[in-house]
C-alpha cells in the first residue's frame, strides 16, 4: 500500500517537473515522458523494461551533395534501473534530471560541431560551380516556350553557386561570381546548409547552459572515439570525397554542355533579330580594341599601359601553346618537336559567339575552327606572320600578332603567348636570342596589372626551370601569378616520389609564390589529337589518378577547364580594379597635351599624320595639274634651249669644224649631209627624248618646291621630295617616241631653203651666239693653260707656274706661225712641230711634241672661231647671193645655211616634244604620282619617316590619347551596365 502511495506522489512530482521545464508547454501524459523520468519511480510500469545498456550515440553522416531534409539528431535511449533509497529522494531526483539535461545538450553540441567541421572540410575540396550561374541569361525567360530549361537544372546551378570558389581564401575570394544577397542564397538556405545553420542557431541558444555538460561529454566521447579505427574512417572519408568529386565533375560536364548549346542558341536567335541585352562578347571585344590602340600608340610598351592581360610565359616546349589551345578549344598554333615555333608575341582575344571561328585584326577572313583545312590554313598564316615580323639576322621579334577567337562557351579574356624562355642559344639562332626573349617577357610582365600564367613542364626536373626565377623577379609576392604544371601524366609515371608533385602544387618546392596552382594534362604528345580527345584523356587520367585519390591534389586544382575559369575570373577582377584608374591617367595626359598644343600652335588645327598626309596629297596633285597649265611657248623655249646645250658641242666639234676645213662649198655640203645623217640615225632622237624628260622633271620639281608664300608649310617638303623622286623613278618615256622623232628630225635637216631675210638674220644671230660662246670657252682654256696676263699679275699679285710659262712660250711661237699663214690647216705637220720645238730650245725652253699639239689645238681653235665670226658679219648681206645660189659671187655662206638647218631642226623637235609632253607624258606622270601617294598612304613607316617634327608628334599623341580615352570610357560604361 505504501508503494502505491509513493508512486502517486512520484507521478505528481514528475508532472510538476514537466510543467515547469523549459521549452515544453502544457501537461504530458506519463507515456510521453522520457524513459529516464519514467524509470525513476515507476519501475513497475507495464511498458517499462529495467535495463541499463551502455551509453551510445549515433550521428547522421552529412553530405554537401544531398538536398534531402535534415534529420534530427537522435540519441540512443538511456535507461537506468531504480535502486530504492529512503532518504533525500527529492534531491536525488533533481540531480538526476539536471544531469540528464546536460548530457542531452552536450551530445547535441558535440554532434553539431562535428557535422559542421566535416562539412567545412568537404566544402573546401569541392570544385566551384559559381561560374555557371550565368548560364541562365535573362532572355531564357523570354524564349521559354522554345527552350525546355527545367527547374531542376536551375536549382542545381543556383544551389551550388555559393560554394567556395577556386583559389579563394577563407575570408575573401578573388574569384567571386555571385552575391550572397541574390535569389540563389534563398534557394541555398532551403538545402543542407540552411538546415545546418538553423541547427547551429538552436545549439547556440543552449550554449551557456550546456558548457559544463559539453566538457564532461567530450571526455566520454573521446574515450569512445579511440575505440574506432582511425584508418577506417580516413578511408571512408576519402572514398566518399572521391565519389563527391566525380559527381560534381559529371555535373560540370553536363552543365557546360547544356550551357554551350544554350548560348549558341541564344546567339543564333540574336542573329535573327531577337532583341536582348548585350552579351559579354561585346565587352571583351571592346577591351581588346583598347589594347590594340594602346599597342599602336606605344610600341615600346610604355609603363602608362597598365591594363590587364594574361601573359603566358614558360620554358621552351613546356606546353604553353598546348594550354592556350585547350583554353581556346582549338589547335590554332603551329607546332614543332623541340623547335622554337613561337617567334613573336601572339595576342589572343577569347570571346563568345555562335560559331567557333578565328580572324586576324587586320583581315576580314574568318577561319572555321571546326574544319581541319581551315585550322591548317590558320596555323600556316600565323607561321608566315611570325617569320615576316622577324627581321633578317634575328630569331624572335617583339611585334605582336593580334588574333580573335570566338565560339560558344569560351571564357572571355585576353591572353598573350610569348616566345619560350631558353637557357642556351643553339645553332641557327641569333647570338642575342636569349636576351631578346628575356626583354620581351619582362616588358609584358612588368605591367603591375598583368596576370602571369607561369607554365612549368612536370615531366622534367623542376630544378631545370628558368621561367620560375624570372617570374619571381617580376612578381615576388605572387599576387598576380597563376602556376600551371603541365604533363602531369608523365610526371606521375616518372617521378619516384609523388609527394614532390604535391609540393609543387602547394608552392613549397619553388621559392616562387603564386595566387593559385593548377595541374593539367594537354594530351599524349600527338599533334593530330583533337581537343575533345585531349579533354577526355585528361578527365579520365585525373579520375583514375592516385594523386587525386590520395588527396595530394584537390579537385579544383586540376583540368584545363578549371584553369580557364579561374584565369577568366582573375582577369575580370583585375580589369574592374584597374580600368578606371587607367582612364583617369589618360584624361590627365590628354589635358596636358591639349594645353601644350594651345601654347605652341594656337592658330593651327590639330592635324595628325594621316590628316597631314591627305592635305599634302591634295597639294601635290594640284601642282601636278599645274603642269598642264604651262604655255606651249614656254615649253618650246626651254626644250629648244636645253636641246641645243646638249648637242652644241657635237655640232661644232664633229660637224661644223671638220666641214669647215674643206676647200670648196661642194665638199662642205657633202660632209655636212653625211655627218647630219649619221647623227640623226644614232644619237639625236635619244638625246632629244632625254632632254624632254629632264625638262619635265625640272618643271615638276619647280612646281613642287616653289614657295607658296604664307600658305607654304615646310612640314611637307620631305614628303614632296620623296614623291617627286619616286614618281620620276617610275616614269618611263614612250618607247615609240624616238622612232617618230627620228623621221621628223631627218626631214627637218634635209630642208635647206631659207624663205626670207628674217630667217637668214635669225640663222646668223644663232651662229654668232654659238661661235661666241665657243670662243669664250676657248679663251678661258688658253688662259688656264698659259696663266694670268701681265695686268692680272700686276693687279692681283699672281704669278705663272713653270708649266704655264712653257705653254705661254709655245703659244707665242704658234701665233707667229699663224700670222705668217692665216690659211693654215687645222693640223700641224711634223716638220712644223720640229721647227717650233727647235725655236723654243734656242730660247732655253724644253718642250714635248704633245705639248705643242695641245697648245696648237686651242690656238688654232681661237683663230678659226674669230675668222668664222668675221665671216658671219660678211654674210649678213649675203641673203641676196643665197637666193641666186652664190652665182658670180666670191662670198659663200654655206655655214649660215648649216646653222639655219640646225636651228629649224631644234624648233621642230621642241614643238614635237612639247606636244608629246602636254598630251601624254604629263598625264602619265600624274598617274604615277597618284600611285606613289596611294602606296605611301598604306605604308605607315614611310609616313612616319617623311612627316616628322614636334608638331606632328604632338598631334599624333593627342589623337591616340583621345581615342584611347573614348574607348576606355565606352568600355567602363558597358562594364558598369553588365554588373
Amino acid at each position: 500500500m505504501w508503494r502505491l502511495c509513493r508512486a502517486a506522489v512520484a507521478c505528481e512530482v514528475c508532472q510538476s517537473l514537466v510543467k515547469h521545464s523549459s521549452g515544453i508547454k502544457g501537461s504530458l501524459p506519463l507515456q510521453k515522458l522520457h524513459l529516464v523520468s519514467r524509470s525513476i519511480y515507476h519501475s513497475h510500469h507495464p511498458t517499462l523494461k529495467l535495463q541499463r545498456p551502455q551509453l551510445r550515440t549515433s550521428f547522421q553522416q552529412f553530405s554537401s551533395l544531398t538536398n534531402l531534409p535534415l534529420r534530427k539528431l537522435k540519441f540512443s535511449p538511456i535507461k537506468y534501473g531504480y535502486q530504492p533509497r529512503r532518504n533525500f529522494w527529492p534531491a536525488r531526483l533533481a540531480t538526476r534530471l539536471l544531469k540528464l539535461r546536460y548530457l542531452i545538450l552536450g551530445s547535441a553540441v558535440g554532434g553539431g560541431y562535428t557535422a559542421k567541421k566535416t562539412f567545412d572540410q568537404w566544402k573546401d575540396m569541392i570544385p566551384d560551380l559559381s561560374e555557371y550561374k550565368w548560364i541562365v541569361p535573362d532572355i531564357v525567360w523570354e524564349i521559354d516556350e522554345y527552350i525546355d530549361f527545367g527547374h531542376k537544372l536551375v536549382s542545381e546551378v543556383i544551389g551550388a553557386s555559393d560554394l567556395l570558389l577556386l583559389l579563394g581564401s577563407p575570408g575573401e575570394t578573388a574569384f567571386r561570381a555571385t552575391d550572397h544577397g541574390s535569389e540563389g542564397d534563398k534557394h541555398f538556405r532551403k538545402g543542407l546548409l540552411g538546415e545546418l545553420i538553423l541547427l547551429q542557431q538552436q545549439i547556440q541558444e543552449h550554449e551557456e547552459e550546456a558548457r559544463r555538460a559539453a566538457g564532461q561529454y567530450s571526455t566520454s566521447y573521446a574515450q569512445q572515439k579511440r575505440k574506432v579505427s582511425d584508418k577506417e574512417k580516413i578511408d571512408q572519408l576519402q572514398e566518399e570525397l572521391l565519389h563527391t568529386q566525380l559527381k560534381y565533375q559529371r555535373i560540370l560536364e553536363r552543365l557546360e554542355k547544356e550551357n554551350k548549346e544554350l548560348r549558341k542558341l541564344v546567339l543564333q536567335k540574336d542573329d535573327k533579330g531577337i532583341h536582348h541585352r548585350k552579351l559579354k562578347k561585346s565587352l571583351i571585344d571592346m577591351y581588346s580594341e583598347v589594347l590594340d590602340v594602346l599597342s599602336d600608340y606605344d610600341a615600346s610598351y610604355n609603363t602608362q599601359d597598365h591594363l590587364p592581360r594574361v601573359v603566358v610565359v614558360g620554358d621552351q616546349s613546356a606546353g604553353k601553346t598546348s594550354v592556350l589551345e585547350m583554353i581556346a578549344q582549338a589547335r590554332i598554333f603551329p607546332r614543332g618537336s623541340g623547335e622554337m615555333m613561337t617567334r613573336s608575341p601572339v595576342k589572343v582575344t577569347l570571346s563568345e559567339g555562335p560559331h567557333h571561328v578565328a580572324l586576324f585584326k587586320d583581315s576580314s577572313r574568318e577561319f572555321d575552327l571546326t574544319k581541319e583545312e581551315d585550322l591548317a590554313a590558320l596555323r600556316h598564316e600565323i607561321e608566315l606572320r611570325m617569320r615576316k615580323n622577324v627581321k633578317e639576322g634575328y630569331t624572335v621579334s617583339p611585334e605582336t600578332i593580334s588574333l580573335n577567337v570566338k565560339g560558344p562557351g569560351l571564357q572571355r579574356m585576353v591572353l598573350v603567348d610569348l616566345p619560350g624562355v631558353i637557357n642556351t642559344v643553339t645553332s641557327g639562332m641569333a647570338p642575342d636570342t636569349k636576351e631578346t626573349i628575356f626583354s620581351i617577357s619582362k616588358a609584358y610582365m612588368q605591367n603591375p596589372n598583368a596576370i602571369i600564367l607561369c607554365i612549368q613542364d612536370g615531366s622534367v626536373d623542376a630544378e631545370r626551370s628558368i621561367v620560375t626565377d624570372l617570374v619571381s623577379q617580376m612578381d615576388p609576392h605572387g599576387r598576380r601569378t597563376i602556376f600551371v604544371l603541365t604533363k602531369v601524366d608523365l610526371a606521375e609515371k616518372n617521378v619516384a616520389s609523388p609527394s614532390r608533385i604535391q609540393q609543387i602544387i602547394e608552392g613549397k618546392l619553388f621559392p616562387m609564390k603564386a595566387l593559385g596552382y593548377f595541374a593539367v594534362v594537354t594530351g599524349k604528345g600527338n599533334s593530330s589529337e583533337s581537343i575533345e580527345a585531349i579533354r577526355e584523356y585528361e578527365e579520365e587520367f585525373f579520375q583514375n589518378s592516385k594523386l587525386l585519390k590520395t588527396s595530394m591534389l584537390k579537385a579544383h586544382q586540376v583540368t584545363t577547364r578549371n584553369l580557364s575559369l579561374a584565369v577568366s575570373d582573375c582577369f575580370w577582377k583585375m580589369v574592374r580594379e584597374s580600368v578606371e584608374q587607367q582612364a583617369d591617367s589618360f584624361k590627365a595626359t590628354r589635358f596636358n597635351l591639349e594645353t601644350e598644343w594651345k601654347n605652341n600652335y594656337p592658330r593651327l588645327r590639330e592635324l595628325d599624320r594621316n590628316e597631314l598626309f591627305e592635305k599634302a596629297k591634295n597639294e601635290i596633285l594640284d601642282e601636278v595639274i599645274s603642269l598642264s597649265q604651262v604655255t606651249p611657248k614656254h615649253w618650246e623655249e626651254i626644250l629648244q634651249q636645253s636641246l641645243w646645250e646638249r648637242v652644241s658641242t657635237h655640232v661644232i666639234e664633229n660637224i661644223y669644224l671638220p666641214a669647215a676645213q674643206t676647200m670648196n662649198s661642194g665638199t662642205f655640203n657633202t660632209t655636212v649631209d653625211i655627218k647630219l645623217k649619221q647623227w640623226t640615225d644614232k644619237q639625236l632622237p635619244n638625246k632629244a627624248v632625254e632632254v624632254a624628260w629632264e625638262t619635265l622633271q625640272e618643271e615638276f620639281s619647280r612646281f613642287m618646291t616653289e614657295p607658296k608664300g604664307k600658305e607654304h608649310d615646310d612640314i611637307f617638303d620631305k614628303l614632296k621630295e620623296a614623291v617627286k623622286e619616286e614618281s620620276i623613278k617610275r616614269h618611263k618615256w614612250n618607247d615609240f617616241a624616238e622612232d617618230s622623232l627620228r623621221v621628223i628630225q631627218h626631214n627637218a635637216l634635209e630642208d635647206r631653203s631659207i624663205s626670207d631675210k628674217q630667217q637668214w638674220d635669225a640663222a646668223i644671230y644663232f651662229m654668232e651666239e654659238a661661235l661666241q660662246a665657243r670662243l669664250k670657252d676657248t679663251e678661258n682654256a688658253i688662259e688656264n693653260m698659259v696663266g694670268p696676263d701681265w695686268k692680272k699679275r700686276w693687279l692681283y699679285w699672281k704669278n705663272r707656274t713653270q708649266e704655264q710659262c712653257v705653254h705661254n712660250e709655245t703659244k707665242n711661237e704658234l701665233e707667229k706661225m699663224l700670222k705668217c699663214n692665216e690659211e693654215h690647216p687645222a693640223y700641224l705637220a711634223s716638220d712644223e712641230i720640229t721647227t717650233v720645238r727647235k725655236n723654243l730650245e734656242s730660247r732655253g725652253v724644253e718642250v714635248d711634241p704633245s705639248l705643242i699639239k695641245d697648245t696648237w689645238h686651242q690656238v688654232y681653235r681661237r683663230h678659226f672661231l674669230k675668222t668664222a665670226l668675221n665671216h658671219c658679219n660678211l654674210c649678213r648681206r649675203g641673203f641676196y647671193y643665197y637666193q641666186r645660189h652664190f652665182v658670180d659671187s666670191e662670198l659663200e655662206c654655206n655655214d649660215v645655211v648649216l646653222f639655219w638647218r640646225i636651228q629649224r631642226m631644234l624648233a621642230i623637235t621642241a614643238n614635237t616634244l612639247r606636244q608629246q609632253l602636254t598630251n601624254t607624258e604629263v598625264r602619265r606622270l600624274e598617274k604615277n604620282v597618284k600611285e606613289v601617294l596611294e602606296d605611301f598612304a598604306e605604308d605607315s613607316e614611310k609616313k612616319i619617316k617623311l612627316l616628322t617634327g614636334k608638331r606632328v608628334q604632338l598631334a599624333e599623341d593627342l589623337k591616340k590619347v583621345r581615342e584611347i580615352q573614348e574607348k576606355l570610357d565606352a568600355f567602363i560604361e558597358a562594364l558598369h551596365q553588365e554588373k
